[in-house]
């Protein structure tokens, strides 16, 4: 049975963006529906700040993982992605980063007009109630409330401490200019409790008869008539829907869930759709390429001392730097400080201790995603191709040493007993690449596969209209070129602001 239905603006994917987008079209009066994949967002761990690790491998994560990594020794990394209303800022770090200025300005350089950093930043102070000192590159009155770590516990003070002592300079807020810097971080939490962009946004005009959200509802395609888009086909309960669309279609199912719903819908490389029986809507080949993410590689130590409790987040410091001389935009390195034992390495794990987390912000490694067959069901084909470019690896190693300086400084020298992994036999470069291909992974950052530009590999335009397509409107993380100097969830929220005006016509 197919029953149809209408709204002005129908959003597949109630995530980090797409709950921007529903609450700015709610307020300017236009009737919304929301096709969310996954449940509703009561689960009580999606509010904690410490409870993601129960939602992994849950029924709120898409729980996706890669195909065998050749670079990394074969390894398959797991892939968490949310999969209820909030997306993935129900299981994400809270890590509030607006990422560099340089970043944005790449990005309009390299064809995505209008999305310069002077173009950006007003739409982070629409999203933002940040709760430090009023400051006019600040927001203060926004949805999303970002909170400033104003009582750091004496192991994070000490991180920070032994940075400085590094040479790192003290940032007192890496939002408000120059991001390098050794910080304490901000998170999206508010009196303790984890801020979900769902439950900032759409929350408080749930109850609105503009609104209609639909959960637990597989999308399998957008219909697509005459090169327009004009709704989306779903499945509920084992029934067939079509929700029609009377002003656009607004795409926001993620890196992964975007580029799928293209290419079920015949919108991508024409070979790759013909090989799994699919109409070609429009030739595309740029459709799902271009996968990018950050590389993280931890480096942990013992403690002699009980470690302390976390007091908001547990990742409550950062150091961002320019490594010079890799080639990519700078700065292009991050450290995430992790109050606990974190490592993809299982093996001779300490009972007490704590990680620091060597990233690369802007690896020159780069990959895919590819439909596995024509049913909406089956998940992604994700090969990320991490380390595949070998710059990376030298990089990575780099960044270690970086870290590894840090812990020798007089500020965390009561607090280590060793360094468990890399480990201190591991003093070589060669031994230290070794040691990356095993432990190297996922920054849990997924960018650009549907990403921003003119070219022909691009999948949407400046105004985030996908090309050969009328009434088809991106926006979600795929859509970025490349990835930011930082996690990725509050470039994501700017999107979504952007995204709204450029539906009202009001950018």
């Amino acid at each position: 049975m197919t029953t149809t239905e209408s709204a002005d603006v129908v959003v597949v994917g109630g995530g980090t963006a797409g709950s921007v987008v529903v609450r700015r079209l709610v307020d300017a009066g236009h009737r919304v529906a929301v096709i969310e994949a996954g449940p509703a967002d009561g689960r009580p761990e999606i509010g904690s700040p410490f409870g993601a690790g129960a939602l992994f491998a849950s029924e709120v994560d898409w729980a996706l993982s890669t195909v065998p990594q050749s670079h990394a020794n074969d390894r398959v990394l797991y892939q968490p992605r949310g999969k209820s209303l909030g997306g993935s800022t129900i299981l994400n770090g809270m890590l509030y980063i607006r990422g560099a200025h340089s970043d944005y300005d790449a990005w309009a350089a390299a064809g995505a007009t209008g999305w310069s950093w002077r173009e950006v930043e007003p739409y982070f102070r629409r999203l933002e109630n940040y709760d430090g000192a009023a400051d006019p590159t600040r927001g203060a009155h926004g949805p999303l409330r970002v909170h400033r770590n104003t009582d750091p516990d004496p192991l994070v003070t000490a991180f920070v401490d032994a940075a400085v002592q590094a040479g790192h300079r003290f940032n007192d807020d890496y939002n408000a200019g120059d991001s390098r810097g050794v910080s304490y971080t901000q998170a999206t939490v508010d009196d303790g409790n984890r801020v979900t962009a769902w439950r900032a946004y759409v929350s408080p005009v749930a109850d609105s008869p503009l609104l209609r959200v639909i959960t637990d509802a597989l999308v399998t395609k957008i219909v697509i008539e005459n090169g327009r888009a004009v709704g989306v086909e779903y499945v509920h309960d084992g029934e067939r829907h079509v929700i029609r669309a009377d002003r656009e279609v607004v795409l926001s199912a993620g890196t992964f869930g975007t580029p799928q719903l293209l290419m079920l819908s015949g919108v991508g490389a024409s070979a790759d759709l013909r090989q799994h029986g699919i109409e070609v809507v429009a030739d595309l080949p740029g459709v799902g390429r271009n996968l990018r993410d950050h590389v993280a590689s931890p480096v942990v130590w013992e403690s002699g001392r009980a470690v302390p409790t976390p007091r908001m987040t547990g990742i409550e410091a950062q150091v961002i730097a320019d490594s010079g001389g890799t080639g990519a935009t700078e700065p292009d390195r991050q450290a995430v400080f992790l109050s606990f034992v974190y490592s993809t390495i299982a093996e001779n794990l300490p009972e007490q201790g704590f990680t620091a987390l060597a990233i690369l912000l802007h690896p020159h490694s780069h990959g895919q995603v590819r439909l596995r067959s024509a049913n909406p069901g089956d998940p992604l084909l994700v090969d990320p191709g991490i380390l595949s470019d070998p710059r990376d690896i030298e990089a990575i190693v780099d960044h270690l040493e970086s870290l590894r300086d840090i812990a020798r400084h007089p500020a965390l020298a009561d607090w280590i007993t060793s360094e468990v992994h890399p480990g201190h036999d591991r003093v070589s470069r060669d031994a230290l690449r070794d040691y990356v291909r095993a432990s190297a992974g996922s920054g849990h950052h997924q960018v650009g596969t549907a990403r921003i530009g003119t070219d022909p590999l691009a999948v949407v335009d400046p105004q985030l209209l996908v090309h050969g397509v009328t009434g088809l409107r991106i926006a979600d993380a795929s859509v970025m070129p490349t990835t930011p100097a930082g996690n990725t969830a509050a470039p994501t929220l700017m999107i979504g602001e952007r995204a709204a005006d450029l539906i009202l016509g009001t950018h």
